[in-house]
């Protein structure tokens, strides 16, 4: 980053802290001046706030894991409201542009996502396990499958806080541009990815290698490119033999070192040591080659500041290779991200938790909820290990293992459940389990319970999964 750029980049997140505090007039504000309160306290003036709605489920978050539990538990039979904070539904497959999924050849909402992707010829690929897909496609999919199941869902609203009845989650505050409202549900499941309502509600998490500070895994900030000639790029693009069958993983790691040797070429070393060209359709390529280190999930600053720079890195390399002609010549970048990948968020607290040692033995439990395949995926720390191995499996010889329902309801809450990547885990456990299609089936367990819950005054941990797995059968 250049040092205009820097400066520019801390003034804009600093511009902030120095800004005069005006008397606060809105949402029940009569505009009064407080004083008394300690230097650099502001006591926000108390109000009411209207219950919004009361309904069996709430979903926070509407990404894999939220869109799968909403789905079924409206499908189940439960008022399902799902609220979502980007503009579209989908989260990491959507605003955070992802493009290419992981594990999932699995029933139910998978199968069906990937049925009405192929109808629109919106997916590349004859694996159904592993495949690039449109962002756009999906996002419009998604929509009418919550609309078709009697999913009520509302984007651009935030969960700013969640607050007990005694020890059961009985309401959560959210905020958009309607102001803060309240709602109170049931049951309630985080699929927030970074475990939002967990914390707010008083669940106790952890992040990184256990406790509440990092190292962390880094963030991503993926893209769409148009290149002018696809083929003219097949050595560098990563299993671009996808549809004619599934290439090889060394043969990505030889694509993506082809690609990294190419940017180096161009002048510049990317911050990610393995970047990746995926081939989504046509000439419409995506763009993974940066890493954003040392960065909390929860820190808006960090993030913020993370997003900028991964942006700034990505025109710099796509202007740079253009530079250098054929086969680059043409290379145009379309969109970045709205919403940085994050892959290590809070993982809230549950009846169980999975580990490491689960993965090595291929644990099996009575409420396996899903049985992950892909390996533990461990992306480099901090800028010194990227540079020997991006990627790792930390030693782990993973066998096929179950996420029993436990670790999907929370430990120190009553009626809340959580899906995808915050659900309970261990360091390594979540680097394998953290994949969408993983967070899909863990949704659709999650909704199934949630509904059964909901409609015979019981919490989920109440539940048994066979139960849930009952109501899953009889949705087909």
């Amino acid at each position: 980053m250049s040092t205009n750029r820097r400066n520019f980049l801390s003034a804009a997140l600093l511009a902030g802290a120095g800004a005069t505090l005006l008397p606060f007039k809105g949402f029940g504000g009569n505009g009064e001046d407080l004083a008394g309160l300690a230097p650099h306290k502001f006591g926000e003036p108390a109000h009411s706030l209207t219950i919004k709605e009361e309904t069996d489920v709430i979903v926070c978050g509407g990404g894999p894991a939220g869109i799968a539990a909403a789905i079924t538990a409206a499908r189940g039979g439960a008022r399902t409201r799902l609220l979502e904070v980007n503009g579209c539904l989908g989260g990491v497959w959507t605003a955070g542009l992802l493009t290419w999924i992981f594990d999932f050849n699995r029933p139910g909402i998978t199968t069906e996502i990937v049925k009405k992707l192929d109808q629109r010829g919106a997916r590349r690929s004859q694996d159904l396990k592993d495949f690039t897909y449109a962002p756009e496609a999906m996002k419009v999919i998604l929509e009418e499958m919550c609309a078709d199941a009697g999913v009520s869902f509302l984007l651009h609203y935030r969960v700013a806080a969640a607050f007990r009845d005694k020890n059961r989650i009985s309401t959560i505050i959210t905020e958009s541009k309607s102001g803060r409202e309240a709602w109170k549900a049931k049951v309630f499941i985080d699929c927030t990815g970074d475990g939002d309502v967990g914390a707010l509600v008083g669940n106790g998490w952890d992040i990184g290698h256990g406790g509440e500070t990092c190292p962390c895994q880094p963030l991503t900030l993926n893209a769409l490119a148009v290149v002018k000639d696809a083929e003219a790029l097949k050595e560098y693009i990563s299993f671009y033999q996808d549809v004619n069958g599934r290439s090889s993983m060394a043969e990505h790691v030889k694509a993506s070192t082809a690609f990294k040797k190419e940017i180096k070429r161009a002048g510049i070393d990317p911050s990610y040591g393995m970047p990746t060209l995926f081939l989504v359709k046509d000439n419409l390529v995506m763009i993974m080659v940066n890493h954003e280190y040392d960065v909390k999930a929860f820190d808006a600053e960090a993030v913020s500041k993370s997003t900028v720079e991964a942006r700034a890195e990505i025109n710099r390399i796509v202007d740079a290779l253009n530079k250098l002609g054929k086969p680059w010549e043409g290379f145009q970048l379309v969109s970045t991200a709205e919403q940085i990948g994050i892959r290590d968020g809070r993982r809230i607290h549950g009846r169980y938790t999975v580990t490491k040692e689960d993965l090595i033995n291929g644990s099996k439990h009575d409420d396996g909820v899903t049985v992950p395949t892909f390996g533990v995926d461990i992306h480099a720390p901090d800028p010194k290990t990227n540079a020997i191995h991006a990627n790792t499996d930390g030693g782990i010889v993973m066998k096929p293992y179950d996420i029993p329902l436990r670790a999907l309801i929370a430990k120190d809450v009553d009626g809340l459940m959580m899906a995808g990547r915050c659900i309970s885990g261990d360091f390594y456990a979540h680097s394998s389990y953290r994949v969408t299609g993983d967070a899909v089936a863990m949704g659709q367990a999650a909704g199934a319970v949630a509904a059964v819950a909901a409609k015979t005054g019981r919490l989920p941990h109440e539940v048994s999964w066979s139960e849930g797995e009952k109501l899953l059968g009889s949705l087909g």
